[in-house]
């Protein structure tokens, strides 16, 4: 099985070089790993101690920040580096001012795993949820430098526990310790005879716990919504936006609706006014009335965990798509009630606040109309899910104390 997992790598570095001909993320992906260990020796001098945690994309690097900021609390004597997979964690990585260093991580062959240890010679190593690199981990754990896993949620149709599995579970057993966020995932750890594991939660929460205490007032923002209800869409895509888009001019209440899309590309944003005609943007509410329009479209990043404060109900996007929707807990964490698309399963939160009653799953049209307009007329209804999302919250917080915790009893990293 090693054989052909070397042979896959091979050719994925084929595969994508070709493909970054024309595909924009795959060049980018590319150029990354270019000079990748001239810029580590550069910035790591080998008596630096390193705190090296690596992230498969955005959303896993939202889990593991608030880690990361606990550690630099307690150890801020040592560097923090983050690595990515992917170009779009990439970049958020990039903006997040908590690291000291940010990389791509490299191709996973053995002579890059050697050259990347022999380079950062890493005090701690944490991979957050996912992401099993072997050769990146069998050089860690040969080294016996402490190596953990965070935020993991397992699932019984991953190859971990099927009959051909072996090799996989193998790079389980590499890992000083794993925390998974539920029950389910340690059941089936156990299965497989995995027992170097406990639940520490999901950090997630504790991340969107800190956003909420750390919120500034967006005045535009502020003065659009006046003392309206609004309906708050995040990280939508075009299926979820043609539903908006049906609720609204159907919808006869007073109510004013916030898009921030997914994608901020020009054809986006120009497909969004097809759509919504009377919308402004926010990059056009300057020197204007904010309060006169009933439609804003975000054509920005980085604001989106704040607008939820200003949401009567929420509605979270991607539930169209394969990968599925995006971040719940955002929303949530605010006390407000989440509507989105079909494709939810694989998130527990989201299942979570399904069961709850605070999150609702919505497929067509007609049944957003009637979700949403039961929510914003229903006021008992809705307090009682705006309660019900906020307890959810509360009652999940604290994973990131187990991790760190867990790093000083067994003296992972010295002072």
């Amino acid at each position: 099985m090693k054989l052909l997992y070397n042979i896959f790598i091979g050719l994925y570095r084929i595969l994508i070089s070709i493909v970054a001909l024309w595909n924009k993320k795959a060049l980018e992906w590319v150029s990354g790993q270019k000079n990748l260990f001239t810029q580590l020796e550069q910035r790591i001098h080998p008596s630096d101690r390193v705190i090296w945690m690596h992230c498969a994309s955005a959303g896993e690097f939202e889990q593991g920040k608030p880690v990361l900021e606990a550690l630099k609390a307690q150890y801020p004597d040592y560097k923090i580096l983050v690595t990515f997979f992917s170009p779009s964690g990439h970049q958020s990585g990039i903006k997040y001012k908590g690291a000291d260093l940010i990389s791509y991580l490299p191709l996973d062959t053995a002579g890059n795993a050697e050259k990347f240890l022999r380079i950062v010679n890493p005090h701690l190593v944490i991979f957050v949820k996912y992401e099993y690199w072997y050769h990146h981990l069998k050089g860690v754990a040969d080294r016996h430098i402490p190596l953990l896993l965070v935020s993991s949620i397992f699932r019984k149709s991953q190859v971990f526990f099927k009959r051909h599995g072996g090799f996989y579970r193998d790079i389980l057993k590499l890992y000083r310790w794993i925390f998974v966020q539920d029950d389910e995932s340690i059941r089936l750890l156990r299965s497989i005879g995995i027992t170097h594991s406990s639940i520490g939660g999901d950090t997630r929460f504790d991340r969107v716990s800190a956003i909420v205490r750390n919120f500034t007032e967006l005045d535009l923002i502020r003065r659009f919504v006046e003392q309206d209800n609004v309906l708050v869409a995040g990280s939508t895509w075009p299926e979820d936006e043609q539903r908006l888009a049906d609720f609204y001019k159907t919808y006869t209440g007073v109510l004013k609706l916030i898009i921030a899309p997914h994608e901020i590309n020009k054809n986006h944003i120009d497909h969004l006014f097809t759509l919504f005609p009377d919308a402004v943007a926010y990059s056009g509410l300057q020197n204007r009335q904010p309060g006169t329009f009933k439609i804003l479209i975000i054509d920005n990043v980085g604001m989106l965990s704040q607008l939820y404060h200003y949401a009567t109900v929420t509605y979270i996007g991607g539930g169209f798509n394969k990968s599925g929707i995006h971040n719940t807990l955002e929303a949530a964490v605010w006390g407000k009630p989440v509507l989105f698309g079909p494709n939810y399963q694989k998130f527990r939160e989201a299942r979570d606040l399904v069961a709850r009653g605070t999150g609702y799953s919505i497929t067509t049209s007609t049944e957003l109309t009637q979700r949403a307009t039961t929510l914003l007329q229903d006021a008992a209804l809705l307090q009682q899910a705006s309660l019900s999302a906020s307890q959810y919250i509360e009652a999940n917080k604290g994973a990131t104390a187990k991790i760190t915790d867990y790093i000083q009893e067994n003296r992972l990293l010295t002072r």
